[in-house]
């Protein structure tokens, strides 16, 4: 993968302005994810930010080469649901895929196997319902829901955990944002089915009130 970060060797850090264009992300995304310390940067005399070029460096090496081009798709007037589903077990994103392939709103699923990858896909695509596993590498699923949490874009998206840890064990580790449902393994697909079609209804309401 090419672009200016590549061919400007000589330069050590980044604006967020930049960090935002190399990464394909936007530049309050990236603002957050320098304070959040996803990206190691620090502030100027005058106040303004600035990246390091390794840290950048290292999410491109990280991200995923593509990403489905059905989960970049504009918004229709009633586009099919998308769904998020971050998990590092290969047979278990099969899974998910599998069985919601079957529901009956047919949604748009996009699998990722770690955090760092996840959080891309959530800038690119702002999916309606999100599942995510704790124990992820790159970043752990307890700090990308803090990530998406603190971000005011996705204040309304739907999120849920679905993990092998008790529940002792997670608050043991700081826990989950206010608002993240916590469901235990085996995955239980008919409550997300309950959960995906009370977010259809409710995105069927908001399109049949804006249509004259």
């Amino acid at each position: 993968m090419k672009s200016s970060m590549v061919k400007n060797v000589d330069k050590s850090f980044f604006t967020t302005r930049e960090v935002a264009g190399i990464l394909h992300i936007s530049i309050g995304t990236a603002q957050l994810w320098s304070e959040n310390g996803m990206l190691r940067a620090w502030k100027t005399p005058g106040g303004h930010r600035r990246v390091t070029r390794e840290s950048v460096e290292k999410l491109l090496r990280t991200k995923s080469e593509t990403v489905p081009a059905t989960s970049l798709t504009a918004i229709d007037t009633i586009r099919r649901l998308r769904v998020l589903v971050v998990e590092d077990d290969e047979s278990l994103l099969l899974l998910y895929q599998t069985n919601m392939s079957r529901w009956p709103m047919t949604p748009d699923v996009t699998v990722a196997n770690n955090g760092i990858d996840a959080l891309l896909m959530v800038e690119r695509m702002n999916p309606d319902l999100l599942v995510v596993d704790l124990m992820i590498p790159g970043i752990d699923g307890f700090m990308m829901l803090q990530i998406l949490r603190a971000n005011p874009r996705y204040a309304e998206m739907t999120m849920a955990v679905v993990s092998g840890l008790d529940h002792a064990e997670i608050i043991r580790r700081g826990g989950v944002p206010d608002g993240v449902v916590v469901l235990p393994k085996p995955v239980p697909f008919a409550e997300l089915l309950d959960m995906a079609n009370r977010i259809e209804m409710r995105r069927r309401a908001v399109v049949g009130q804006s249509t004259p």
